[in-house]
């Protein structure tokens, strides 16, 4: 079977558990179970390699009650992960608009807002501290906010949006569409005085999951190279690009080295629960000894490589201004020359803290690298929809990802 066959292969199996699974593979649910039990048996009896698992505590969020009205029209709502959940009867206030863009992320510019009791409305914007939703959040719920409703900043349907972990601070919030946030700041900007009732019930408690590992029995024991994955899905789709693609990946290319003798030891990684804050790496990352953390030579990141551009991590900062760890220029220029000597253009993807290499980069300082074929509407519509399934990922794309990290002569004839 050529290599693209079984990448592919690959992913419709991971389809087919979201299909079984009430369409996703999330965290918390059953078809993320069956995701590591299909992982496992693929890697887990390979001669020359040792396999393992680890268990950690995540905290699962799910929605099972919400609704928002605006006067009488009811509008679209998505729960932010880990928000608090209103009273039973729900928030009854009237809905004010925040400040808009970097001011939004500062408390200093609610000061001349009067905001307390009411519900705010802003858009979402990748604040410097706090992130993009709990970012845009915390400064109205500081300045007094009953509840916060985030608009989305693409046209995609809002399905899902973190508040990385639950906090005191928070009040409820949820996530709206462009266009209805659009029509309702507008209303605003009009002088309307609007009311709105915001309930959500939410659950939030601490349930066991699993990251997956194999690693190469030869290589350098103290110079270890660790490629990762996300092998979670949002609870709103089977995630088959997001990151069915880099699971597939990486377990392919697993599977073709075992077969030779490397000169690192190599270590791969399917992370859990990525999307609910990258949680699973971010444990393996803070209880991992000092000792083997020294021994972690880089860190390689593959979330989405099926769908929209061929982006690489912008590691030196060139193109971005935020710049890696000491030799993330170099897994870059690797990187770039690859795609360069093959006439493919590449996008240097921003560095935003939004996957597994944060943790790598936050908690162990290494230097890190990925490839990422972007998350926007123009690259992928299905990004974090129902939609991403088997026909959404680009055998195409995944094939010229695939290339630059698999022999120059691997096998990607047609044939999926």
């Amino acid at each position: 079977m050529d290599r693209l066959a079984q990448l592919m292969g690959n992913l419709r199996a991971l389809d087919n558990i979201a299909n079984a699974n009430g369409g996703n593979r999330a965290f918390g649910l059953p078809g993320y179970a069956a995701s590591v039990d299909y992982v496992w048996n693929r890697v887990s009896r390979v001669p020359g390699t040792r396999a393992w698992k680890q268990d950690f505590d995540g905290l699962f969020s799910q929605v099972r009650s919400i609704q928002l009205k605006i006067g009488d029209e009811d509008v679209y709502v998505f729960g932010l992960t880990y928000s608090p959940s209103t009273p039973a009867e729900g928030i009854t206030a009237e809905i004010v608009a925040g400040p808009d863009g970097a001011a939004g992320c500062d408390q200093s510019a609610y000061k001349d807002l009067d905001v307390v009791g009411k519900i705010v409305l802003v858009q979402r914007f990748r604040c410097p501290t706090g992130g993009t939703l709990a970012g845009r959040l915390l400064p109205a719920a500081r300045a007094g906010a009953a509840a916060v409703i985030i608009y989305n900043d693409v046209p995609t349907n809002a399905t899902a949006g973190t508040l990385s972990a639950p906090s005191p601070e928070h009040v409820p919030g949820g996530l709206i569409n462009l266009v209805d946030g659009q029509r309702i700041k507008d209303r605003l900007a009009a002088g309307d005085k609007l009311e709105a009732h915001f309930q959500q019930t939410q659950i939030v408690e601490s349930r066991v999951t699993q990251n997956v590992f194999v690693e190469t029995v030869d290589g350098d024991p103290n110079n270890v190279v660790v490629l990762g994955a996300h092998l979670d899905s949002v609870q709103a789709g089977p995630g088959i690009n997001d990151d069915g693609s880099g699971t597939s990946l990486i377990l392919e290319l697993f599977l073709a080295m075992s077969k030779y003798r490397t000169k690192n030891k190599v270590r791969f990684a399917w992370w859990g629960a990525e999307e609910n804050g990258l949680l699973g790496s971010r444990h393996y990352c803070s209880t991992i000894s000092p000792s083997d953390a020294n021994k972690i030579l880089a860190y390689l990141n593959f979330d989405m490589v099926a769908r929209g551009y061929i982006g690489v991590s912008d590691g030196d900062g060139s193109s971005h201004g935020s710049v890696g760890p000491p030799g993330s220029d170099v897994i870059e220029r690797i990187y770039v020359e690859h795609f360069q000597q093959r006439g493919i253009a590449v996008t240097p993807a921003i560095l935003t803290n939004g996957s597994d290499y944060a943790s790598f980069w936050g908690l162990l300082n290494k230097p890190f690298g990925f490839l990422h074929t972007g998350t926007g509407v123009a690259q992928d519509p299905c990004y974090h929809q129902a939609c991403d399934t088997i026909n959404n990922p680009d055998p195409q794309t995944l094939t010229i990802n695939a290339q630059v990290i698999f022999a120059p002569d691997t096998d990607f004839s047609a044939g999926n």
